[in-house]
């Protein structure tokens, strides 16, 4: 870890709620919030999600998979999501949303007409920026966690 942590706490609770409590608190709603709000699918949501979790090295991040009712994303589906230019196992929407994903992170300026014309015609504008919110959380705080050495010590932040 890059943070010094007293003995005897919790990494995760001392540095995103005790060092800043003005700011880690409100993150943390935010982080959870992107899981206990969101109406997209569970196969395009975790395409985006661990699109970014590989981009951003996060350990606990890569390790995960978001569960809903009982359901998660088969164990080559990571590989899948890696691979998502050429991968069979996605439909239209889920191969968006990894795309999607990896340019928002890495070329956002990249994203021309032709994408958006690409992606308006299989997501609403609302599941756009339920998205694009989506992958900017992942993107801030798996990034945050993983340069701050904290994502081996990770869970998902209470409300």
């Amino acid at each position: 870890m890059r943070i010094d942590i007293p003995d005897g706490q919790d990494p995760i609770g001392h540095v995103w709620g005790e060092m800043v409590p003005g700011i880690g608190p409100a993150a943390a709603n935010f982080s959870l919030a992107v899981y206990e709000h969101t109406t997209l699918g569970l196969r395009e949501f975790e395409a985006a999600r661990l699109r970014i979790a590989q981009i951003n090295g996060c350990l606990f991040c890569l390790d995960w998979r978001t569960e809903r009712d009982g359901q998660k994303v088969e164990e080559s589906f990571a590989d899948a999501v890696e691979g998502w230019r050429e991968t069979d196992a996605f439909d239209e929407r889920t191969r968006l949303a990894a795309e999607y994903a990896e340019r928002y992170a890495l070329d956002h300026h990249g994203l021309d007409e032709e994408f958006w014309k690409r992606m308006t015609a299989r997501y609403s504008q609302v599941e756009i920026v339920e998205l694009s919110m989506s992958i900017g959380s992942w993107l801030a705080f798996g990034r945050l966690n993983h340069v701050l050495g904290l994502d081996a010590v990770c869970v998902l932040p209470k409300p």
